[in-house]
């Protein structure tokens, strides 16, 4: 028997799917006339028979029920179940149980978010005129971060290539700095030689003169 071997086409509960499976067995219920001895006007258990047969009545769509609800569950889950009386008290533990697990998953998505610095993406959710389903609120936070990063990435390659272009032009900088400096010394240097030569030409005119 598979896992997607389920009543009524449903797929069995798991401790990921609750809403969506809760939403197909309501109207699953509600199509096999079993709605009422779930959620409805008939939960309690007649106390005694009557002339119509409605403890007979009830029983067969209750145990009906009982055999749908355990029929669409896993087995880690139908363990939660197993000692109730009455489809009314299964469906209100199930209900319990998961919506326990939503809140808990919530807060962790709430800190998640404080963590990830995206408390105003949650803000701007929250004013949506349609909210989102848990699973949808935690894609949605998921795509925010990825994009977050992906926008990190290419801020800090853009401070990269601001920071590689600053020391390149600091460097070009100091080289013609340099470059000038050397052509100046050496300019300096030919004056120096240049001065030297008529120094020494003046100084043997002047004797030439005395001979």
């Amino acid at each position: 028997m598979s896992d997607l071997q389920v009543v009524g086409g449903i797929k069995k509960l798991n401790h990921q799917n609750y809403n969506t499976w809760e939403t197909c067995m309501t109207s699953y219920m509600q199509g096999q006339d079993l709605w009422e001895v779930v959620n409805g006007s008939e939960v309690m258990q007649p106390e005694a028979e009557d002339a119509n047969g409605t403890l007979r009545k009830w029983k067969i769509k209750a145990g009906k029920a009982m055999f749908a609800l355990k029929t669409t569950i896993e087995e880690d889950v139908l363990e939660h179940i197993q000692g109730a009386k009455t489809p009314k008290e299964a469906w209100g533990t199930l209900a319990m149980l998961f919506s326990k697990k939503n809140d808990t998953r919530l807060q962790l998505l709430a800190k998640r978010a404080v963590v990830d610095n995206a408390t105003g993406f949650v803000a701007a959710v929250q004013g949506w005129p349609n909210q989102p389903s848990l699973v949808e609120f935690e894609n949605l936070l998921t795509s925010q971060e990825a994009m977050a990063k992906q926008m990190g990435g290419v801020s800090l390659k853009g401070e990269e290539e601001a920071l590689y272009a600053n020391k390149s032009r600091g460097n070009s900088k100091q080289h013609t700095t340099n470059g000038s400096k050397r052509n100046h010394d050496k300019e300096k240097g030919h004056q120096g030689e240049k001065s030297f030569h008529l120094g020494e030409a003046s100084k043997n005119h002047g004797n030439n003169k005395k001979i």
